[in-house]
């Protein structure tokens, strides 16, 4: 097969969408003030378009997948963005709180089959040994929107209108809607993908394994990655700069994290995967203890994000590369899933912090659930099928 345009032309394609989309899910973290204050609803309300956003992305996703599930993915790209566009424009206008909520419900339905189709577009394209890197490079927009996009919104939004925030992702959508059209390869599968056939993959226990890391362990990391900002402020002593640079650390480490285990053979993956975990969970046992130390306070940032971003393209990847019954719908799975981790994560942090835990309490529990993580993924490694990477590695 060949495309009319280079492979990095398309993966840069996908990543506009998944930066634009990564902001929309992450930036109205900056933002929960203004919209209180504009659409007259508590802080604590707000927090609805975060935990809303992640269930539905969990809920809806999978479900427009598969009543999508035998659309061509180009059409189906080209739809998904157009949705997505119409939801921030939606965000934009919005007269009161529920019609936001109502326009966050629209852009999550949406995002977990682009993930899912992008990075299964990105693997078609790509020799087997850069199929990990194309899935890191999908990834990386988003990764690239917790750095800049969460920040430069929160910008926006503080000193102009929160408003414009949607209008300038609804731009982002745009712009990725035109590239999709120019240079996606209108790519059909040889074979009509089946939905009872793709749903077997429900059976396969090396997905299940790595589905049970995610839910039970990765999810750890939004228990703390929640109140990070309270964390640096009361624990670091930092004001709005010190949490500015501490938030951009976090997002520097995501994008390194990201590109660095993108880089990574097929073969490789779970011990790579295993090493990470253990040194996630050893950076959030000890993250509010660097706190004391500004400098620390960074580097503790910088790890955290790193350790993160780190660890999703390995999962990501051995998802999509061990769901061979599921070509189209294993990516949406691993997004949905991801996102039912955030929202797992950020429910149990909060509970814990209503019930008069400490931060310190808090990150305890997260680096146990990581570790966790790490325990089911050695787990894995003993019962898994090797060949199913190995295959990708010596196949050209």
């Amino acid at each position: 097969m060949t495309e009319k345009f280079s492979r990095n032309t398309i993966l840069a394609i996908f990543m506009i969408g998944t930066f634009a989309i990564g902001m929309t899910e992450y930036v109205v973290t900056g933002l929960l003030t203004q919209f209180a204050t504009d659409l007259d609803v508590s802080v604590s309300t707000t927090g609805l378009l975060l935990s809303i956003y992640a269930i539905s992305v969990a809920v809806f996703g999978p479900i427009l997948r598969m009543i999508t599930v035998k659309y061509s993915p180009k059409p189906l790209l080209i739809g998904l963005i157009s949705i997505f566009i119409i939801s921030n424009i939606v965000a934009a206008l919005a007269p009161n709180f529920d019609v936001l909520l109502l326009s966050r419900l629209l852009s999550a339905t949406m995002h977990a089959p682009f993930f899912g189709l992008t990075m299964s577009l990105a693997v078609e394209i790509s020799k087997p040994e850069k199929r990990t890197s194309a899935i890191a490079a999908v990834q990386g927009g988003l990764t690239i929107a917790v750095m800049l996009g969460v920040p430069f919104g929160s910008f926006v939004g503080g000193y102009f209108d929160w408003r414009l925030v949607f209008w300038i992702i609804a731009l982002l959508g745009a712009i990725t809607l035109i590239g999709l059209i120019i240079v996606t390869p209108n790519i059909k599968p040889a074979v009509q993908p089946k939905l009872r056939k793709e749903l077997t993959v429900l059976k396969n226990k090396n997905v299940l394994m790595i589905i049970a890391v995610i839910v039970f362990g990765f999810s750890g990391v939004f228990t703390a990655y929640t109140f990070k900002e309270p964390m640096l402020r009361e624990l670091a002593g930092f004001g709005v700069t010190g949490v500015t640079i501490g938030l951009f650390l976090f997002g520097l480490g995501a994008v390194i994290g990201n590109f660095v285990s993108g880089r990574i053979q097929p073969s490789k993956l779970t011990e790579r995967l295993i090493f990470t975990l253990a040194a996630l969970g050893a950076v959030l046992f000890l993250f509010t203890f660097l706190l004391s130390v500004p400098f620390l306070a960074y580097v503790a940032c910088f790890l955290f994000g790193a350790g993160t971003f780190g660890t999703t393209p390995i999962l990501n990847s051995k998802i999509i590369l061990a769901a061979t019954e599921a070509p189209a719908l294993s990516g949406t799975i691993a997004a949905s899933v991801f996102n039912l981790a955030n929202s797992i994560g950020a429910t149990l942090g909060s509970l814990l912090l209503n019930s008069g835990f400490s931060f310190s309490q808090i990150t305890f529990v997260a680096a146990g659930m990581i570790l966790f993580g790490m325990l089911l993924m050695i787990i894995t490694h003993k019962i898994e099928d090797k060949s199913l990477f190995s295959i990708t590695t010596d196949n050209n």
